[in-house]
């Protein structure tokens, strides 16, 4: 079967196919660590990290790449209540992330770039965009203008022009005056008194937040790539203001081949959310979920639709999950094989993941092997499509290390047993 990605631009799934031979170019919108990491971010981050294991395990050589905003207004808020740096605040917030993702099986990406780090290509860009039209100089900073290119407008949304109000989208710029247009967009914001900022043609100051990703993926992989990931709520103004940027700085169109988004992360049928009260970070997740049977329940519906994390739902991942390692476990030991048609569930898991990374069907094959019982086949079975495909297994080594104790503390009860019995 033919690999099929949906895309967010043209709304439909489309057979993969990548700009050269053999390579995909992916690169995905990272956190802002102005706080630990949520549920939120752990399902972004786990949906393409099954979408990297999958690319490769198709045979794919891929190039990674995952951003960190590390100067932002809420973190300058923090770093500024704190007393602190601003940089004290990203750092601890990214060993953060870094620690709750390797403890869910995250593979690391190639390459996790810093705003911090790209401040000369964001001003390369910038004056790239002035000088062909699309961007000009306000009372208090760069921005774009849309009407430049009004025909990119909604790609990604369907939104026209008319529907947008200014602040759409969630995240507003603080752009003070200076707009032409009260939907054009800040690329350069001049400093405020004591802010971090880096000089530039035209003032000292620190970047909008569109341009920061435009800029990094062009500064990783040029022109054009293959797919731009991140959350549904990133489509707009995020990414739909990429592609003003990013097209009308390079004269390519598409810049991108595939444009993907998960879907949010439901509490008890309530988008999550701080002011709700149902926030949760991923460390307050893993003191009641084992990190895996966590990634267990967030892989358990495709990542496109919106995931609703009630406590049945979790309490039936951890059901799943402990069934999971008890039965791989078994496998290890065993002495013969299952009898369990591997093949035909190799087929249909393959099948599923290559309908736009359907993890939901490539679960419930999983399920069906589990149900089936220990193996020596199952094991082989379980490493390269439940622990290789979907990260869904500890190490083998974990796991014989658990048995090995599990074996030793029975020996030890028996013994004391028989002592008592004697």
């Amino acid at each position: 079967m033919t690999l099929r990605v949906y895309d967010t631009r043209s709304r439909d799934k489309r057979a993969f196919s990548t700009l050269e031979n053999g390579r995909v170019r992916m690169y995905v919108c990272g956190i802002t660590p102005y706080t630990p990491s949520h549920l939120g971010h752990a399902r972004c981050y786990l949906a393409f990290d099954v979408v990297h294991r999958w690319l490769e395990a198709s045979g794919y050589d891929v190039d990674y790449v995952q951003n960190f905003t590390d100067i932002d207004d809420k973190i300058l808020d923090i770093s500024e209540a704190e007393g602190v740096d601003f940089s004290e605040v990203a750092n601890r917030n990214i060993a953060d992330y870094y620690e709750a993702m390797d403890a869910m099986n995250v593979l690391r990406a190639d390459s996790y770039p810093r705003v911090t780090e790209t401040i000369p290509e964001i001003i390369d860009m910038v004056s790239t965009l002035i000088d062909k039209g699309h961007a000009y100089i306000g009372d208090d900073g760069v921005y774009f203008e849309i009407d430049t290119a009004p025909e990119k407008y909604g790609q990604l949304t369907g939104q026209t022009l008319e529907m947008v109000r200014a602040g759409a989208g969630g995240r507003v710029e603080d752009t003070g005056s200076g707009k032409r247009d009260h939907r054009d967009f800040a690329l350069w914001k001049l400093a405020k008194p004591a802010e971090p900022s880096w000089d530039s043609p035209w003032g000292a100051g620190r970047p909008g937040w569109h341009i920061e990703c435009s800029a990094m993926s062009l500064k990783h992989f040029g022109e054009q790539f293959d797919i731009h990931g991140g959350g549904h709520d990133l489509r707009f103004p995020h990414h739909e203001a990429e592609i003003f940027q990013s097209e009308c700085c390079t004269g390519r169109e598409p810049v991108v081949g595939y444009w993907m988004h998960n879907g949010f992360v439901n509490v008890d049928g309530e988008k999550m959310s701080k002011s709700l009260g149902n926030f949760w970070t991923v460390s307050d997740a893993f003191e009641l979920h084992h990190p895996l049977a966590l990634r267990y329940a967030l892989l358990s519906v495709p990542y496109r639709n919106p995931i609703d994390l009630t406590p049945e739902f979790l309490a039936d991942a951890d059901s799943h999950y402990e069934r999971l390692v008890s039965v791989y476990g078994a496998s290890l030991g065993a002495d013969g094989e299952s009898g369990a048609d591997l093949a035909g569930a190799s087929e249909r898991f393959a099948a599923a993941m290559d309908d736009d990374f359907n993890t939901r069907a490539a679960i419930i094959e999983v399920q069906g092997v589990v149900a089936s019982g220990a193996g020596t086949d199952v094991a082989a079975w379980l490493e390269s499509h439940t622990g290789d495909a979907l990260g869904l297994l500890p190490s083998r080594d974990e796991v014989m290390s658990s048995l090995a104790e599990a074996d030793s503390a029975k020996s030890e009860v028996a013994g004391k047993v028989e002592s008592l019995l004697a």
